[in-house]
């Protein structure tokens, strides 16, 4: 009796290999008195063995097999994060709260961009509505519908027009907050703060470039609704109708798409110092394959931004209406209403709350958009980490923005 462990077993083989029935058996072998040993009748089915798929190391004393050692990462190595994104493609969730990093992170010099713009914004805004606004005229009732629909066309041409010193103060302010916001955060991703100063000092040249760029896409804006919706103006009564609703459909989507397409013109004109022609180029070649991400992630962002105005400006209008007792007297009366300053400048104040806080989010949405899209198409993540200084890239180049 052979009594060695292992897969052999006592007693000797048929001849020629093969046992009772007849089918060829496993291999023998002689040990080293001479004797033959057998491999154990119990053995797997031919081809039933695969090959091994876990490669995890011997596990080290005092450690269980299948848990892999401390302090190492299986797979694909994090990607590095100077600043506020990780440098590779970004999700939705990532440019959103890469924004909220920033506002969170350079709070000091975000606020002293966007509050001082909030106030002038929402002054300009106040003096237009309490001096320059058209008082609401009375609807007749006795009047036609059609004379009904033209008086309230009327009033909201006035109320426009008296608005437009008021909305081209605003932009201006918007357009130097934007400017001073990309800035700080194409340093922000670089993981680096910047001053109020100097990122003044950088924004000062292109300035007037931007302010082209603005114009220009407002222009351009204008020119296809007013071609959308002149034909049908023209012609007047219900077909006129009908042809101006569709007009005015098609145009605003021509011009949503156009806005689009062009909506890292911004970010391109400031961080890679073009000229605004070149911006334009830059931003349509960046966005094609893209249009639907991009415009996905901007309308969420937008969707965002009017619910937390909404959230601010309902409890300050509540309050600015319980203080002006003569709104609040015309609102219980059913004539129009005529607020005061009180109403104005308690709802001014909500205003600059939401506008210091949202001008941040809205600039450093679409200047991580910008980023996330060079980092898919040129591997802008490369130079960004080379630009921060990382170990492993390379000398960092003498710039301190996402574009130079």
């Amino acid at each position: 009796m052979n009594d060695t462990p292992g897969w052999t077993s006592p007693g000797s083989a048929p001849s020629d290999g093969q046992d009772g029935s007849g089918v060829p058996g496993p291999p023998s072998s002689a040990d080293a008195n001479g004797s033959t040993a057998q491999w154990s009748k119990d053995q797997p089915p031919a081809g039933q063995w695969s090959p091994p798929t876990d490669r995890t190391p011997p596990p080290a004393p005092g450690q269980n097999w299948g848990t892999p050692p401390p302090n190492v990462h299986w797979g694909r190595p994090p990607a590095a994060k100077p600043g506020i994104v990780p440098l590779r493609p970004l999700g939705t969730g990532e440019i959103l709260d890469g924004s909220a990093k920033t506002l969170r992170t350079h709070w000091r010099t975000v606020l002293a961009i966007t509050i001082p713009v909030a106030v002038i914004s929402q002054t300009a805004n106040i003096l237009a509505q309490r001096y320059l606004v058209p008082v609401p005229p009375e609807v007749n009732a006795d009047a036609t519908p059609a004379e009904q629909l033209q008086q309230s066309v009327d009033s909201a041409q006035a109320s426009l027009i008296a608005l437009g010193p008021s909305l081209l103060v605003t932009m201006v302010a918007s357009l130097v907050s934007a400017a001073l916001l990309t800035v700080v955060i194409s340093r922000a991703v670089l993981g680096r703060p910047v001053s109020l100063g100097s990122a003044w000092q950088e924004a000062r040249p292109r300035l007037l470039q931007l302010l082209g760029l603005t114009l220009l896409l407002v222009a351009a804006a204008v020119a296809i609704v007013t071609v959308g919706v002149l034909p049908g103006l023209l012609i007047g009564g219900a077909p006129g109708v009908a042809l101006t609703s569709l007009g005015g459909l098609g145009a605003a989507v021509a011009a949503v798409w156009l806005m689009i397409r062009f909506s890292l013109s911004s970010p391109a004109l400031m961080l890679e110092r073009r000229g605004v022609v070149p911006a334009l180029k830059r931003s349509a070649k960046l966005v094609r394959g893209s249009w639907w991400r991009i415009f996905g992630i901007t309308l969420l962002t937008q969707l965002l931004v009017f619910l937390f105005a909404m959230i601010i400006a309902i409890p300050f209008t509540l309050i600015g209406i319980a203080v002006d007792g003569e709104g609040f007297s015309g609102l219980l009366s059913g004539t129009t209403t005529t607020f005061g300053w009180p109403f104005l400048i308690i709802t001014g104040i909500g205003g600059v709350i939401t506008s210091a806080i949202t001008y941040p989010i809205s600039a450093g949405v679409t200047v991580l958009l910008y980023v996330d899209q060079r980092i898919r198409r040129e591997a802008l993540d490369l130079e960004l980490a080379r630009a921060a200084g990382l170990p492993g890239y390379g000398p960092a180049p003498g710039t301190d923005t996402v574009g130079g």
